[in-house]
C-alpha cells in the first residue's frame, strides 16, 4: 500500500461532501496538472490518502481510500487526464494544520511544503505515521 495526499477546496469538494458520497465513493476528478495526474495514475485500489482542505482551512482533515484506480476523467475534453475513485474512510480526531506540518522538521521535505501548488502528492509511511499521530495530540 501507499500513502497520498489528495487537495480539495472545501466549497469546491469537502469532506463532509465526501462522507455523503457513501460506500461507492466519488470521481476525484478536474485535476490539470502533469505530475498531480501522473501521481493519479500510480494510485492502487487500497492506497489511503490524506484529505486537505486547501485554500479554506489548509489542513489535512480525514483520510480516504482508493477504490477505482486511474480511469480517463470526464471533465477532460482533451482525453489526457484521469481520475480515480475514493471513499470516505474516517475523519482525524484533531485536523492537522499546514503551519503545524511546516513547524515539524521531520517533515520539511513533504511535497505539500516544497511544491504547495501540487494537488496530489505521494506520502512515505514515516511521514503518515508522525500525521497520524500528530492528528491525535
Amino acid at each position: 500500500m501507499q500513502y497520498w495526499l489528495m487537495k480539495s477546496e472545501p466549497d469546491v469538494w469537502s469532506i463532509d461532501q465526501q462522507i455523503k458520497a457513501g460506500p461507492k465513493g466519488a470521481a476525484w476528478d478536474g485535476v490539470r496538472n502533469y505530475q498531480a495526474a501522473n501521481n493519479l495514475r500510480s494510485m492502487k485500489i487500497g492506497d489511503q490518502c490524506f484529505f486537505y482542505h486547501s485554500n479554506i482551512g489548509k489542513e489535512i482533515v480525514g483520510i480516504v481510500e482508493v477504490i477505482k484506480e486511474a480511469y480517463m476523467d470526464r471533465t477532460d475534453k482533451t482525453k489526457w487526464f484521469v481520475a480515480v475513485t475514493v471513499k470516505f474512510l474516517k475523519k482525524l480526531d484533531k485536523p492537522i494544520a499546514l503551519e503545524n506540518i511546516k513547524k515539524n522538521k521531520e517533515l520539511s521535505h513533504l511535497s505539500l511544503i516544497k511544491q504547495s501548488r501540487l494537488s496530489v502528492m505521494p506520502i512515505d509511511s514515516k511521514s503518515w505515521k508522525i500525521l497520524n499521530k500528530m492528528s491525535k495530540n
